[in-house]
């Protein structure tokens, strides 16, 4: 059994990477320790460099399609992970979730139609239903045991004439794994009100170890038949470049419609390596997931301990799915641009802000990215907290 090393240093600088070349038009500076884009500093995994290299000695990159192969690997990793029992007909290639979230708000809502979303949530969710003019009904988490909980009382009363509900699953940036009942709740109140529920479940995979996803797809008849899961290998196993996604939609009515649009545009064919990279990941990727999971958790223990001993006033959840901590900073005792500038002038350390998670209430919170080596997550947690003493 291989062992990969997840404390190994990789200069990305220079590669067109986001997360460190878009560093000074986000920041306006290039000098800080990049700890916001959601991607991870590990290698990817050698088993889909390998099948990219061995597509590459073909040496012609023509049209393509999803083959047989690429639909049974997806199908068997749906199976095998979330007891989700895909037929290949019910599956569509997607350019990244992201693009997906927009294709859905185009195949099934119109220009001032009501779409819910519960903040704090990926900026995306805010984003497209704005930018496509669509009113964004926002029905805010609250805070339980340092971890997220859905206001029920509130969704109900807001999801009447909402056409759709963008759901985290598992949450992003908390890192919250809805239960089994909170799934349930979540299908009852949109299945009364007819609000289609689009299920991003790009943090699945990495559902920390002592937690269990759930697809939102399998908790009712009414969710199998009233909505779209997004699934993707990006995250599980650092391969966002691909922009490599899935859409799974058993109910023969969305399906049509959806892949009707996807098609009719011609939006969503996909690419040579996206299909390469996520066939072999999926087909591959379970002893590099165990680790790599396995060491994320080591990271999310790290990163609460030291926050604990030398940070106390920082309230952080510990996530149970993925490589995100959510942190409020709230308890320094410091202003917004206080904060704010401790994190950049002094501590030269780049979080994403919580004020694009869901506006004013979220000033204050920054998301932290801890997939990374854990000699970099120390130097990371060592600057702030140096900054805020």
């Amino acid at each position: 059994m291989k062992k990969y090393d997840f404390d190994e240093i990789i200069e990305r600088r220079g590669t067109s990477c986001v997360k460190h070349d878009m560093m000074d038009r986000i920041y306006g500076t290039n000098d800080l320790m990049p700890m916001w884009v959601a991607d991870m500093d590990f290698r990817s995994p050698d088993f889909v460099m390998e099948a990219i290299k061995q597509r590459c000695n073909h040496e012609v990159l023509a049209y393509t399609f999803g083959s047989d192969s690429y639909f049974e690997a997806v199908i068997n990793w749906l199976k095998a992970h979330y007891a989700v029992t895909a037929r290949k007909e019910e599956l569509h290639f997607v350019p990244g979730i992201v693009a997906a979230i927009a294709f859905a708000i185009q195949a099934f809502t119109e220009k001032g139609e009501r779409i819910m979303i519960m903040p704090p949530v990926y900026p995306p969710f805010i984003d497209l239903p704005t930018f496509a003019e669509r009113e964004l009904v926002c029905c805010h988490l609250k805070t339980a045991d340092r971890r997220f909980a859905i206001d029920f009382d509130d969704m109900e009363r807001k999801s009447k004439g909402c056409k759709m509900l963008l759901l985290s699953n598992p949450h992003n940036p908390g890192g919250t794994v809805w239960s089994k009942d909170d799934l349930k709740r979540i299908s009852d109140i949109c299945h009364k009100s007819s609000t289609l529920v689009i299920s991003d479940e790009i943090h699945a995979d990495l559902t920390l170890p002592g937690f269990h996803h759930t697809s939102f797809s399998t908790i009712s008849p009414e969710a199998y038949g009233n909505s779209i899961t997004f699934i993707a290998p990006s995250k599980t196993f650092n391969i966002a470049g691909m922009g490599s996604s899935i859409a799974y939609i058993p109910n023969d009515t969305l399906r049509k419609r959806y892949f009707g649009y996807l098609d009719g545009y011609e939006v969503a064919n996909g690419n040579v390596f996206a299909y390469t990279a996520a066939e072999a990941a999926y087909r591959h990727g379970e002893e590099w997931l165990r680790q790599v999971r396995s060491y994320i958790a080591e990271n999310v223990e790290f990163t609460m301990n030291f926050l604990h001993q030398n940070m106390p006033a920082v309230a952080a959840m510990a996530p149970e799915a993925s490589f995100l901590v959510w942190m409020d900073f709230n308890g320094t005792g410091l202003t917004y641009e206080e904060m704010k500038s401790r994190l950049l002038d002094k501590a030269k350390v780049a979080l994403n802000d919580g004020y694009n998670f869901g506006g004013e209430r979220y000033k204050g919170f920054f998301r932290l990215n801890i997939g990374c080596p854990r000699s970099v997550l120390y130097e990371a947690l060592g600057r702030t907290a140096e900054a805020f003493r």
